[in-house]
């Protein structure tokens, strides 16, 4: 789960870290009040979408303006402007993709004078089961790029969980920043602050980027990326409460709320299976016989015939599916309930596109039986192999 710049700003300053001064907006008409609450003279005007890149972002609505989606005010009555023009508007960036993302909130926060831009990131680093530290000079680039062409401008710093953050973790990530002086000692505090956030909020990645050094000497966070474990969210009901559903994707929205594991992907062919791993092969052996999967969705072990309609459903709104793939094998979950549902959303929804199906275990001769006697155009399968075989030939073809 992530949430908007602004939130994320204020949720690190409850924990002492350095922020501007800013408002949210929502309509167009309050932004110059908002604006004139701020000490100014400069006014930073920013789209407020979950995605990267928004400064070098476009707008797809000629009346938003060339510029991107942060831009510099130098009058309350400018930031009102611009805000306008943002609100409403669909902004196109890198991780947005082409079809961009609508704008509906903005957050206006006071100038600063930059000295230095730097690069600071926590993440969870599944391979040492420890939280990270990522560190760089190189401040307001893109991370992958600065990683791919000079990795050496990049340090991580893991923190074993039995000691927590420590101070010579803090003087390590100031080393490798440069910081000097009094920015050293403000990094002092500002690596605990954040490792206590990240731990105590259950995040899941913490990006400051970029990082800034005042030329009055002083770290400020001049952006901020957040983003939770869902698994964890039961604990933060007031985290929960910053959801913005819109941000989200509408089919992996409705998938939640049927505890359906459902990712979006680009391919032609939809998956529905039961196991986080049986999905992994099923998507692996699409490809190997020449198409691309077009989501992930887990039913789960003990899904119900509801549950497996829903699913069906939904990879069945996707309208870059041409072909859908059911891979089951019947442990808890029973074949024959399984059957039903897939009989039931097709009767449901109709089904025009090729539909194969792969059983396995558990009620699997009634199962199939379910399906043969459906009078539906549902093609079965023997196997996992002979199941990707024919829906890929049957899209192809």
């Amino acid at each position: 789960m992530n949430i908007h710049e602004y939130q994320a700003k204020r949720l690190l300053k409850e924990y002492g870290a350095p922020v501007s001064d800013g408002r949210a907006v929502f309509k167009a008409k309050e932004a110059e009040a908002a604006a004139k609450e701020l000490p100014g003279p400069v006014y930073v005007v920013k789209a407020q979408i979950h995605a990267g890149g928004r400064g070098k972002g476009k707008f797809k609505e000629q009346t938003a303006g060339e510029a991107g989606g942060v831009r510099i005010a130098k009058t309350p009555e400018e930031a009102a402007q611009f805000a306008k023009q943002m609100l409403g508007a669909t902004l196109i960036t890198k991780q947005t993709g082409a079809a961009g993302k609508t704008v509906g909130r903005i957050y206006i926060e006071n100038g600063a004078d930059i000295e230095t831009e730097l690069y600071l990131s926590a993440l969870v680093d599944r391979g040492q089961g420890r939280i990270a530290f990522i560190a760089s000079t190189e401040g307001g680039m893109n991370i992958e790029e600065v990683a791919e062409q000079t990795p050496e401008k990049i340090v991580t710093v893991s923190i074993d969980p039995v000691t927590g953050c420590m101070p010579h973790h803090s003087r390590r990530i100031a080393q490798a920043l440069g910081l000097k002086g009094a920015p050293a000692k403000q990094c002092g505090r500002l690596i605990p602050a954040l490792y206590k956030a990240f731990t105590e909020k259950d995040m899941s990645l913490l990006e400051i980027n970029p990082l800034v050094v005042t030329k009055a000497g002083d770290l400020l966070v001049l952006d901020a990326k957040v983003g939770f474990d869902p698994n964890a969210m039961f604990r933060h009901q007031n985290i929960l409460e910053m959801r913005d559903e819109t941000e989200e994707d509408p089919m992996e929205l409705k998938a939640s709320e049927y505890d359906l594991s459902y990712v979006k992907l680009d391919g032609n062919i939809g998956c529905m299976v039961n196991g986080a791993g049986l999905a992994m092969a099923t998507m692996d052996i699409i490809k190997h016989y020449g198409a691309e999967p077009a989501n992930f969705l887990d039913v789960g072990g003990g899904a119900t015939k509801e549950k497996v309609t829903e699913a069906f459903k939904i990879i069945t709104t996707d309208p870059g599916v041409k072909g859908i793939l059911v891979n089951i094998f019947g442990g808890i979950m029973r074949c024959d309930i399984i059957a039903e549902g897939i009989v039931a959303a097709v009767k449901e929804v109709g089904l025009e596109d090729p539909l194969v199906v792969r059983l396995e275990g558990t009620n699997v001769d009634e199962g199939k039986k379910i399906l043969a006697n459906s009078g539906l155009k549902i093609t079965t399968a023997d196997d996992l192999e002979d199941a990707a075989k024919k829906v890929v030939a049957a899209v192809q073809g």
